[in-house]
């Protein structure tokens, strides 16, 4: 399994060894707003690549840190109801929850004690004003990934104000002086952490000092990026992130496709619209994750139609004899994410096989079934919907399987299949549990 490392530019394979969990850390919702379209791809992203560890076999342990650290007098319950819409929107994509969501306002003693050490070992320094910067220039690789390099920066490069109080310009705050608002003692004094000192304390606790990969959007490269590895780097004595990947940024366009680009709706717009969430999963696979994408309303709708028409597709086919998986398609779907994520490839493949009708309907089943459990589309709801009603006993033939799966009991569980099939029942594994229907035609 490839990715592309921004950092290194070129796709590296990003599989841990044998027995060791794949651990990615990924910035969460930053609350000050609800997230919006944009703000949703580098998370799609995560989802796909712990999908296609997963399928290898590997234990992926993903951390999803929450930045709802900001400026004093921030509204703590606007923050919450957009950190709620935003696990909404994590599961209307159908992307995995995390095993750990810290929150930044729960973590502040985990970024003083990362910030002491810094002090301690000479990466960062308290100003007069009570402020604490990390000094730039103890870390001389500052820049890999962007390219952004401490010689050729400027002063104002971030966006700020000159401030005195820095030994030189391109050092950033670790910890910001305050008297009111929301603030928190340390021993410099009250006041702030920067989100991005916490976010590397909460992802260096959770995942135990190292992490494979660091996914986000490419708009985060630079300064929060570099700025997060200096800090993770300087403050564990080695290279704390094993592959930085990132996505390509999203725009919109309104239903003026001549007009000006419109800021990205929330995912909630897009129900609204009367268009399944997974409409927008689906339009974005159709692109490499690494480019720059612009979806528009047609775009969305046209997704959206596809979806409904996989769905209907599958579940017609469900009603046909089980037959083995068309395994030259199922392949190159696997091969295709492995390759550095290439989901238009992937859906070009299946795109073949709906057409191809030389493949039985029962092969075809099989095989989007497979491919599903890396595309996360749902396609098995449509399952059942019109076939006829199952017969006597096959309810209680479902239970047992169910339990044997459970029990990793394959033996029996295929058993169980076999005796589904002779009642004219048609029993497929999807990645929500197995589905079953009855079929028109038996084997």
């Amino acid at each position: 399994m490839r990715l592309y490392d921004t950092r290194s530019r070129r796709v590296e394979e990003v599989l841990p060894s044998p027995g060791r969990a794949l651990r990615m850390h990924t910035c969460g919702p930053a609350v000050h707003h609800r997230p919006r379209l944009g703000d949703l791809r580098p998370h799609l992203l995560a989802d796909l690549i712990r999908r296609a560890a997963e399928r290898h076999g590997a234990r992926v342990v993903v951390c999803r840190s929450v930045a709802d650290i900001g400026d004093p007098g921030r509204d703590r319950d606007a923050a919450r109801r957009h950190e709620e819409a935003f696990g909404a929107d994590m599961e209307a994509l159908n992307i995995r929850p995390c095993e750990f969501a810290p929150r930044a306002t729960e973590s502040v003693d985990l970024a003083i004690e990362l910030i002491a050490g810094l002090i301690e070992k000479g990466h960062a320094y308290r100003a007069a004003d009570g402020s604490v910067f990390f000094d730039a220039a103890s870390f001389p690789s500052y820049g890999e990934i962007s390219g952004n390099r401490l010689d050729r920066l400027r002063p104002g490069h971030r966006g700020e104000a000159a401030e005195p109080a820095k030994r030189f310009h391109a050092d950033w705050a670790l910890w910001r002086r305050s008297d009111g608002g929301e603030v928190w003692d340390s021993p410099w004094g009250s006041g702030l952490p920067a989100p991005n000192v916490v976010c590397t304390a909460m992802a260096l606790r959770h995942l135990g000092g190292r992490v494979d990969v660091r996914v986000g959007g490419i708009e985060s490269c630079f300064p929060y990026h570099e700025d997060e590895r200096a800090q993770s780097n300087a403050a564990t004595g080695h290279e704390a992130v094993g592959h930085w990947v990132h996505s390509g940024r999203l725009r919109f366009a309104g239903y003026d496709t001549d007009g000006p680009g419109e800021r990205p709706p929330a995912l909630a717009e897009v129900s609204a619209a009367g268009l399944d969430p997974l409409a927008v999963r689906l339009a974005l696979m159709e692109h490499r994750y690494r480019r720059e994408v612009t979806l528009t309303w047609d775009v969305l709708r046209a997704a959206d139609e596809t979806l409904r028409r996989w769905r209907a597709r599958v579940a017609e086919w469900a009603e046909s004899p089980s037959r083995p998986m068309s395994t030259g398609h199922a392949a190159r779907v696997r091969a295709a994410f492995d390759d550095d994520l290439d989901t238009p490839l992937a859906l070009r493949v299946l795109r073949e096989l709906e057409r191809d009708e030389s493949a039985s309907p029962g092969a075809r089943f099989e095989t989007f079934i497979d491919a599903d459990f890396l595309l996360a589309l749902d396609l098995s709801r449509d399952i059942g919907k019109t076939s006829p009603p199952l017969p006597p006993g096959a309810a209680e033939l479902l239970d047992r399987r169910a339990r044997a799966r459970d029990a990793r009991d394959w033996t029996a569980a295929d058993r169980l299949r076999d005796e589904l099939a002779a009642l004219g029942v048609r029993v497929a594994d999807t990645p929500g549990g197995q589905v079953a229907a009855s079929v028109r035609d038996r084997p």
